[in-house]
C-alpha cells in the first residue's frame, strides 16, 4: 500500500484508509482522499464523494461517521466535497491531482 504524506508534522496517513472508512457507508458508490494545503498542519485530508442516487447524506454525516473511527491526525479536516465520478486513469488508478484542482 502506498502512503501519501498528508501532513508535515505527523505521521503519514493512507488515503486508502479513509476512502475504505467512507466507502462502509451506506449510499456511497465512490470515494477519494486528497491533501489539502493548511496553514497550520501543512496538508489535511479532504473526502471527494459520489453519492448513490436518491441518497441525501450530508457533509456532515460523513465526516461525523469517519472521524469517530480514526485518531485526531486523521480526520477529514478539509471537509467532503460532493461530486458525480472520481477521475480515474484507464487502469482504474485515482487522478488525485485532478481533485486536488476542484
Amino acid at each position: 500500500m502506498r502512503y501519501v504524506r498528508l501532513y508535515s508534522t505527523l505521521p503519514d496517513v493512507s488515503p486508502t484508509e479513509l476512502e475504505n472508512l467512507i466507502l462502509e457507508i451506506e449510499g456511497i458508490a465512490d470515494a477519494a482522499v486528497v491533501g489539502i494545503p493548511d496553514s497550520l498542519a501543512g496538508e489535511v485530508p479532504r473526502a471527494y464523494v459520489v453519492r448513490k442516487p436518491g441518497q441525501n447524506l450530508n457533509e456532515e454525516d460523513i465526516q461525523r461517521l469517519v472521524n469517530s473511527k480514526v485518531t485526531h491526525y486523521k480526520k477529514l479536516v478539509g471537509g467532503v466535497k460532493f461530486i458525480e465520478s472520481i477521475p480515474r486513469n484507464p487502469s482504474g488508478k485515482i487522478l488525485r491531482n485532478e481533485l486536488k484542482l476542484q
